[in-house]
């Protein structure tokens, strides 16, 4: 049995033996510069929290930022500056995939979704996400979450709808599947406690579970990626070398298969302690004062 998986784990990742830190590092960094096809903004400093009102210039500043390594960004609200987002994401060439946040306030609910629909009659947004794992925390019934996602089809005229939730809600809730255009599945194997060295295996079969339910629509990854720092869950475990290959491995696979993936998370937010535990603050590329991570002495794209 020991052989048999170390077979599958060849097939499935890059050969990592005998590779120091500082060549995980530069290699991390040749696959961050050939450019991902999309990064989930961060928009919150230290200090902030969803709540509080984001300003244009600091939205402005990450966006430059992120703007060499990717094509596509995703944001999570519609509200409280998060319009903003994919506005000025669009000054910059790159495409959007735009959630309005539902939750438990029927009028932030209100809110939200106007302000969804309102950005695609704009141009803004070049895919919409109604609701954002409304089902796994349980915020809303399933037929609430229904109404509001036809009634964004309603309004919403040549720019698909879909809803993000994680990959197994959509073999369970073959109704919100058959609402959708496309299915944005998020797909975490670090918060099903699955050693890293099996963590693509893993992924692919989440991405493959959705694919099965989604009955020929587009599976996007909205969501995947793996914390450098924090306590571990069960036999996932946050570090600097592991937070690499995961990168390493997901953005292979993604430009080898032609996978569509949001990389979780673009900036370190702090605020996510609160829900995630420690290891909620550690899912960015560059850290909560904006500077990359994984330095190296020497980034060579040619290591390639």
């Amino acid at each position: 049995m020991s052989l048999r998986n170390e077979k599958f784990l060849a097939l499935a990742s890059m050969d990592y033996t005998n590779k120091s830190i500082e060549e995980l590092r530069e290699l991390f960094h040749g696959f961050l510069n050939q450019g991902m096809h999309g990064l989930c903004f961060s928009p919150y400093e230290e200090g902030q929290k969803p709540g509080d009102q984001l300003s244009e210039s600091q939205i402005r500043r990450r966006m430059e930022i992120i703007a060499p390594y990717t094509k596509w960004v995703r944001s999570f609200s519609t509200t409280e500056g998060n319009e903003l987002i994919p506005q000025i994401a669009k000054e910059y060439g790159i495409k959007t995939l735009v959630g309005a946040w539902l939750g438990e306030d029927p009028k932030i609910n209100e809110k939200e979704l106007l302000g969804l629909i309102n950005l695609c009659k704009s141009g803004a947004v070049d895919i919409a996400a109604v609701g954002n794992e409304v089902m796994y925390r349980g915020d809303l019934t399933e037929d609430e979450l229904l109404d509001f996602i036809y009634r964004a089809k309603a309004s919403i005229k040549n720019v698909p709808v879909g809803y993000v939730d994680a990959y197994y809600e959509f073999t369970e809730r073959p109704a919100i599947t058959e609402a959708c255009d496309v299915i944005l599945a998020n797909c975490y194997p670090f918060w099903e406690g699955c050693d890293q060295d099996y963590s693509l295996l893993y992924m692919k079969d989440m991405y493959n579970r959705a694919k099965r339910a989604a009955n020929g629509k587009k599976v996007i990854i909205s969501e995947t990626g793996w914390p450098n720092q924090g306590t571990n869950l069960e036999g996932a475990f946050p570090s600097e070398e592991n937070a690499i290959k995961y990168f390493i491995n997901a953005q292979k696979w993604a430009k080898e298969d032609d996978i569509e993936m949001f990389y979780f998370s673009s900036f370190d937010e702090s605020w996510k302690v609160g829900t995630e535990g420690d290891v909620g603050a550690f899912w960015g590329i560059w850290d909560k004062n904006e500077n990359m991570k994984f330095k190296t002495q020497k980034v060579d794209n040619s290591v390639l």
